[in-house]
């Protein structure tokens, strides 16, 4: 008896097709509606096969269709075989999507004017060829991008939600850039409610940041003293520098350098922070292209998290992580 696998190479691969179609049906009517052919044609191509191989492959019945010891062997290395030759073209098919094409994300400010550019520039390095689109926007307006799939991803906050999939890149805390005007101390943390007696400078009530603010101070029964509201943490900054307030800001929004008439200072009593994480529609497939830029903002966008200044560490009872 011929071996199957010496065989192979004289195999013609549209019968050894239309083995597999027989085999996992154990059908031949099945096998024929399946590659519209006709019960007669597939039967013809079986035996062919067979005569090809030297053994036979079903055993056959009025009633039924079941491989033989050798058929089932023929199925098993083929299957297996088909694994690898999809799992090769897989391959082929990102190595080409992911030098070209187009990668589409929506990012709030605070990250992408102090955290973006490092990782777009060493993706742009990497894959010159892909054209990448970022448009900055307020949380709402992210989430409203990625639910509506005007983007691919969306980099913002993490929030309680089943909506979405979150993957979280990394935790910012919260700080108030308080004039010194407004509070003359040597310390690098401010409690809330001591702000809370302060005019306040803070973002717009469309970023998740804003609710936050607005919902812990109505926790701790605190009064909320507005005195501007902006869209950018630029602009936060500006006002408070020439004293108009304090101004409450992520972490990764204060300037490397602050001005000599402000202090920066961590909030605590209680300590909020929000999760900025890489924002997916649920069951969503991202592009080749697309998983390696989320690969490299979680790899970069962290590195730059530690504030130069020093900061002294708060009780963990004390603090608040707000996913948002």
């Amino acid at each position: 008896m011929k071996s199957v696998t010496s065989s192979l190479s004289h195999v013609n691969l549209k019968l050894l097709q239309t083995f597999l179609m027989v085999g996992e049906y154990s059908s031949f009517r099945i096998a024929a509606e399946k590659s519209f052919r006709s019960q007669s044609a597939v039967s013809a191509q079986i035996r062919q096969l067979e005569d090809q191989l030297g053994v036979p492959l079903f055993h056959r019945t009025t009633r039924s269709v079941r491989l033989t010891e050798e058929g089932q062997q023929l199925l098993d290395c083929a299957q297996r075989a088909l694994m690898e030759v999809e799992q090769g073209l897989r391959k082929i098919r990102e190595s080409a999507d992911i030098r070209k094409g187009k990668v589409s994300m929506s990012c709030s400010p605070t990250i992408a004017e102090t955290r973006l550019a490092r990782a777009l520039a060493a993706f742009e390095s990497e894959y010159p060829g892909i054209e990448v689109s970022v448009r900055e926007l307020a949380s709402e307006q992210i989430f409203d991008s990625v639910r509506r799939r005007e983007v691919d991803f969306g980099i913002g906050p993490q929030i309680d939600t089943s909506e979405f999939h979150f993957e979280t890149l990394m935790d910012d805390p919260f700080y108030a850039l308080v004039p010194k005007r407004l509070l003359d101390t040597d310390k690098d943390t401010v409690p809330l409610a001591a702000l809370a007696e302060m005019p306040l400078l803070v973002l717009n009530q469309a970023t998740a940041m804003r609710n936050m603010i607005e919902e812990t101070m109505k926790d701790k029964r605190l009064r909320f003293t507005l005195r501007y509201e902006f869209t950018q943490a630029q602009t936060l900054i500006s006002m408070a520098s020439t004293g108009l307030g304090a101004a409450i800001l992520p972490g990764v929004a204060l300037p490397a350098k602050i001005d000599a008439g402000t202090h920066a200072l961590r909030i605590v009593n209680p300590t909020m922070s929000r999760r900025v994480a890489v924002i997916t529609a649920r069951g969503q497939a991202l592009s080749p292209a697309s998983l390696r830029l989320v690969e490299l903002l979680k790899e970069l966008i962290p590195l730059l998290t530690e504030q130069k200044r020093s900061r002294k560490p708060v009780r963990q009872r004390d603090m608040i992580a707000y996913q948002g």
